[in-house]
Parts: structure tokens; C-alpha cells; sequence
């Protein structure tokens, strides 16, 4: 019995000092969930853009400095002619194309041969001149022969007001019929079947749509042959809608070439288009660039353009900016944990990380430093 009761004791003591050691371990070790920081709270607002976060001091806040400068933008642009610049070549005459002396690329002289063309419009036109100088040499020996006779009184005088009146008529129907032959380009005292076309100003050919033995329509066909100034160029820029505000009519830009890095030209801004592409929501702005030989049409070129006076603008970190569906947008704070997502018009990068912002904020605002932060503490 003495031994039952020593065993029983011997057993609670050894479960007393269990208990201790496990409450004693489980009070030494620390609890993850007190030590970390809260779990920030997003309370949403009536303004989409505006919410409440529960402890925004978790979100560092930077305030937007000052940063003066001419105000730039950077776009892309492809070199087009100047359509004030380039002249048709036309053909009045419809035939057959039996010679060509140039071709797409080339750059011609004012007068120079392009090409010749055999058309029946010339053999026509050369019969009714002919039949038009007999008219009216026939006219003018009746009436010479009229004004004989009245003069010895065999005519009356209306008679030979009728044969001045044929005789005038004759004339014009001669002068038009010259007239047309100028018009082909032919020479009255050469007649031929063949038109030549002549360049009527110098340039380059940047369009050709004949070829031996082709058709030629006149007036009413394609034109044989384009010929462009290309001494000065447009360029044609897409500009999105939201950077509009920093290109004006007259502001002067910068153009860089892919294939001569080195090289910066400058143009000016002669138009800024009025209508904007639905789709991707750009306009044009046409740039007017003196060409020194290097730009040929169709390249691709940056260009940058430059406000005409120094501007203040505010700059805030880059991380401060978050971009969203082609848009920027900054974190405000409001006070008492409301913040506000607020659009801006982000410009050029600056050093030290920070990025120029063209509007949407002043200089001495404050903004949330980690705009991507905010945006996935707002998201979840």
C-alpha cells in the first residue's frame, strides 16, 4: 500500500512539471501576427478616384519640386513631301506611250523630255488645222472678190458684210485649231503623230504610273509621272491627344535620323490637324524641314519638340507616377487617410530618378512616393 502511494506521487509531480515546462515555452515564444504591421484598410469614397486607407502612415509622401525649362515632347514622324511642292505631269493627249526617258527616282530639269506618246487626238487635231487654213483662205478671196465687185457697183454693200462675216469666222475657227495644237504640245508647222511631255518643274519623279506600250488617258487617266521639291520636306507626326497642350503652331523641334545619329536638323511647326484618329486618339503635326540631301521620302525620324519660352513645372520621384492604360496618375493625400488618384501629363525623365511633370501639379505638392504600392493596396 506504502508503494501504491509513493508511485501515485511520484506520477503527479512528474505531470506538475510537464505543464510548467509547456506553459513556460509556449509564453517565451513570440507571436508573428502582434509584431507585424497593420493590414492597411481601403474605405472607398462617392468619388471613384477618392478613398480612406487605415494607417497611411505606411505610405511615404513625397512633395513635388520645382524644375524650369522649355517644354519638350518627343514623338515620331515619317518624311513626306511638301504637297505644295510637287506637280503633276499631264498628258492632254490619249494614246499609246512609245517612249519613256525617265523613270521613278530620277531627278529632272524643268524642260526636260519625259516622254512621248502617239495619239490619234494629234492626227484630229492637225486635220481640223488644216481644213481651217483652207476655210480661211477661202474666206478671204471671197471677200476680196466681193469688195472688187461692190467697188464697181455689180454688189450691194449687205453682200459684202456677209463674206466679212465669213471671213471673221474663219480666222477664229483658225486661231482655236492652233490654239489645240499648242495645247498637245505639237508644233503646227511639224505635223506628227507623237506628243513629247516635258517636266514642268525640276525635281524628283516620286510617282510613275506608265510604262512602255502603256495607255494614256489624258485627262481623265492617272497621272504619267509626279514630280517633287524634295530641297524641303514635311514631316508628319502622330502626337497623342493628351500631349496636344504642348505642341503650338510656330514652336520649333528637333529631328533625328535612325541612319545619321550624329546629324539634328530643325523644323517648324506649320499645322497641327483638326481631326484625331479614332483609334488611336493622335493628330497630325506637320513639321516643315529644310532637306540637305539626307532625308529621302518615307524614312522614319524622332523628333522633339521645344515650347517657345521657359516654363515651371513640377518633378516628383518617378516611382511617384504610375502609368495606366496610356495614362499617369499620382496619389494625393487629402488628410485624415484620404487619398485621390489624380491625372497628370508626365514629360521628360530628369536625373536622379525624378520625372517632370508638364500639368495635373504644382510645384509643393505632396504625393505618394510608390504610386504601385498604393495601386495594389487600392486593388485588393
Amino acid at each position: 500500500m506504502r508503494n501504491k502511494l509513493a508511485g501515485l506521487v511520484m506520477m503527479a509531480t512528474l505531470c506538475l512539471l510537464v505543464s510548467v515546462t509547456l506553459v513556460g515555452c509556449k509564453e517565451g515564444k513570440a507571436d508573428e501576427k502582434a509584431e507585424a504591421p497593420p493590414k492597411a484598410v481601403v474605405v472607398p469614397d462617392a468619388d471613384a478616384n477618392n478613398f480612406k486607407v487605415e494607417h497611411p502612415e505606411q505610405f511615404t509622401l513625397a512633395t513635388a519640386g520645382q524644375y524650369t525649362a522649355a517644354p519638350e515632347l518627343n514623338v515620331t514622324g515619317v518624311v513626306s513631301p511638301d504637297i505644295s511642292r510637287t506637280v503633276p505631269v499631264i498628258s492632254l493627249a490619249t494614246g499609246k506611250v512609245v517612249e519613256i526617258h525617265a523613270r521613278l527616282g530620277d531627278v529632272v530639269k524643268k524642260g526636260q523630255l519625259l516622254l512621248r506618246v502617239q495619239s490619234s487626238d494629234v492626227s484630229g487635231a492637225f486635220s481640223d488645222y488644216r481644213k481651217a487654213v483652207n476655210d480661211e483662205r477661202l474666206a478671204r478671196v471671197q471677200l476680196e472678190r466681193a469688195q472688187l465687185l461692190y467697188d464697181k457697183g455689180a454688189i450691194a454693200k449687205s453682200a459684202v458684210e456677209n463674206f466679212e462675216a465669213a471671213e471673221q469666222d474663219a480666222k477664229v475657227t483658225l486661231e482655236t485649231t492652233e490654239e489645240h495644237l499648242h495645247l498637245l504640245g505639237v508644233d503646227k508647222n511639224h505635223p506628227t503623230g507623237l506628243v513629247s511631255i516635258y517636266a514642268p518643274v525640276s525635281g524628283m519623279i516620286t510617282d510613275q504610273q506608265v510604262t512602255n506600250a502603256a495607255g494614256v488617258q489624258g485627262l481623265s487617266g492617272p497621272n504619267p509621272f509626279t514630280i517633287s521639291d524634295v530641297s524641303r520636306v514635311w514631316i508628319v507626326c502622330d502626337v497623342y491627344e493628351n500631349s496636344l497642350p504642348q505642341v503650338k503652331v510656330g514652336d520649333t523641334a528637333e529631328v533625328h535620323l535612325s541612319a545619321y545619329p550624329d546629324k539634328v536638323l530643325r523644323g517648324r511647326v506649320s499645322n497641327i490637324g483638326a481631326v484625331l484618329d479614332p483609334t488611336l486618339r493622335t493628330a497630325k503635326v506637320r513639321l516643315e524641314v529644310e532637306n540637305p540631301g539626307l532625308m529621302r521620302l518615307g524614312m522614319f525620324v524622332s523628333a522633339t519638340f521645344h515650347g517657345q519660352a521657359a516654363e515651371t513645372f513640377a518633378s516628383v520621384p518617378a516611382t511617384a507616377v504610375l502609368h495606366l492604360h496610356d495614362r499617369n496618375w499620382v496619389f494625393a493625400p487629402l488628410g485624415n487617410g484620404a487619398f485621390k488618384k489624380q491625372e497628370v501629363v508626365a514629360g521628360a525623365m530628369l536625373p536622379g530618378g525624378m520625372q517632370e511633370i508638364v500639368s495635373g501639379l504644382k510645384p509643393g505638392a505632396q504625393v505618394v512616393q510608390n504610386a504601385l504600392v498604393m495601386q495594389n493596396t487600392v486593388e485588393q
